[in-house]
């Protein structure tokens, strides 16, 4: 096991608490977050175990570094400390076509044992266990330990009541979801439309669905459920989750929390070397004139649809910064990590010539939350994981929903049609190729027109006003904010039981 340790003060006091983040950024970011925030402001010792993959990649373990390096920095009375476990071998177990949530409840499951024993290795020992949707059946080790078990839900509040939900679907609903001719019904929370389902519902047949069950069903025994969301974000939601009459404890075993938003700060952080000419550039460009354009860290697109959506960019013709992939049905040997600008062969024939002097193509990755936050960027194109939806929401940025897997259809409905800051292309992306004349007219809508004016304002609403859910980053800024927010009440109410149950037990 590979450990990356920041040596602070030891203080007996404070709870240690362990989080468990399961493989991916989308997972490792909020661990890591919530991690730094037990730290800095709730004095508590942390322990985050990341299971490890054969492909974990540059841009995770970046993040840990960072993490840890900020951790060091804003505590200095504390302890903050990163395992990486090993990969188990589950080459027998999965293959070619298992689903991506079948391969990692796998993968977390096989792991069990390795987190068993490093837990009771610990020197100091712990007082609860943190795991995100992927690691409930590591519930059985804090069982076992006599500690605390947590869920922290990356998502956002009504894709947690869905989750909790879909035991009781599974029930209730014959045939496939997708077939479905009505919403389906959450209680006391938005109905869902069938499509827009994660992507565990799609197919009643297939392992990923049974293993998406299981984990709603395991939701329910937390000792506390804490959701990357706050009360002013999804208020009746929230409400749903704590009513007895819907969810409550008809339900669910402990409280239901809301901490976030756990976001990585900018802090204007330009990063590595080769950051230098796309922020060169922004630099360079009028204020909120620049579109961003990323799928997040894994999304990649159709030849036909990347090639639309190039040609649509160009028609468009707005300034634009565009994270791009290789396509998934590319077999162009200069896709792939390690590509570099001039290789970019799956791109139209003179595209990258054609736009040079209103975009930027950037291989693979670009430090989003700085981008995010630069002054440039007006709009963000997005796949509306939750990450990056917090970030965008957090720096007033709004979006042009563009879902592509998990829980990302249900995402762009609420940006879309109960927040109302992002905008929609008519063709929906998961069912067929949106093409390049809707594409630029949107871009051009937002970019310039009147359609963009108005959803800037209310994303200028969300950042700034007190109204419901309009204050997103101020209420968000004001939730984390020590001692006053309800989102730092909401996790000092946690660390207090911890607290308690630390100083019972040893």
């Amino acid at each position: 096991m590979e450990t990356s340790t920041v040596d602070v003060n030891h203080h007996p006091q404070p709870p240690h608490i362990v989080l468990l983040a399961s493989p991916g950024t989308g997972h490792l970011i909020p661990v890591l977050e919530l991690g730094i925030r037990l730290v800095t402001h709730h004095n508590a010792t942390v322990t985050v175990f990341v299971v490890a993959t054969d492909h974990s990649s540059p841009a995770e373990a970046h993040l840990i570094l960072d993490a840890t390096a900020r951790a060091h920095y804003s505590s200095k009375n504390n302890t903050f400390n990163v395992v990486k476990l090993p990969p188990p071998d589950i080459s027998n177990l999965t293959g070619p076509e298992t689903a991506v949530v079948t391969h990692i409840c796998m993968l977390m499951r096989e792991t069990r044992p390795t987190l068993r024993s490093a837990m009771r290795s610990l020197e100091v020992p712990p007082a609860a266990l943190v795991v995100d949707l992927f690691g409930t059946e590591s519930f059985a080790i804090a069982d076992e330990m006599e500690i605390g078990k947590y869920l922290l839900v990356t998502s956002n509040a009504w894709f947690t009541a869905l989750a909790l939900h879909t035991p009781a679907l599974d029930r209730e609903v014959d045939g496939q979801y997708v077939d479905q001719t009505e919403p389906l019904t959450i209680p006391g929370c938005r109905s869902i439309r069938p499509d827009e389902v994660v992507d565990p519902m799609l197919d009643r047949n297939d392992m990923q669905y049974v293993e998406y069950k299981r984990t709603g069903a395991e939701f329910a025994k937390a000792d506390g459920i804490l959701i990357n969301t706050w009360e002013d974000l999804e208020p009746s939601t929230l409400a749903a989750l704590r009513n007895d009459k819907f969810f409550g404890r008809s339900i669910i075993k402990g409280d239901v929390l809301s901490i976030g938003p756990l976001v990585r700060p900018s802090n204007n952080q330009r990063g590595p070397t080769e950051d230098d000419e796309l922020f060169s550039w922004l630099d360079k460009q009028p204020k909120q004139s620049v579109i961003y354009v990323s799928f997040g860290s894994v999304g990649t697109l159709s030849t036909h649809q990347l090639n639309e959506l190039a040609y649509g960019l160009e028609l468009s013709k707005q300034r634009f910064v565009w994270v791009v992939r290789r396509p998934t049905d590319s077999n162009d040997s200069a896709g792939g990590s390690g590509e570099i600008p001039g290789r970019l062969n799956y791109l139209p024939g003179g595209f990258l010539e054609r736009t040079r002097y209103v975009g930027m193509v950037v291989p693979n990755w670009a430090p989003q939350a700085e981008v995010l936050s630069h002054p440039s960027v007006g709009w963000f194109l997005s796949h509306c994981g939750w990450n990056s939806t917090l970030e965008s929401v957090t720096n007033g940025v709004p979006m042009v929903a563009w879902p592509m897997y998990a829980e990302q259809r249900m995402n762009s409905t609420l940006l879309a049609e109960e927040l109302k800051v992002a905008a929609r292309t008519k063709t929906l992306p998961w069912r067929g190729v949106v093409g390049r004349d809707e594409i630029a007219e949107l871009v051009k809508k937002v970019m310039v027109g009147e359609e963009g004016v108005l959803i800037r304002e209310k994303v200028n609403e969300v950042k700034w006003s007190g109204e419901k859910v309009n204050e997103v980053k101020c209420s968000g800024e004001k939730a984390l904010k020590e001692g006053s927010g309800s989102s730092f009440r909401a996790l000092a109410s946690v660390v207090d039981k911890c607290t308690c149950r630390y100083a019972t037990k040893f």
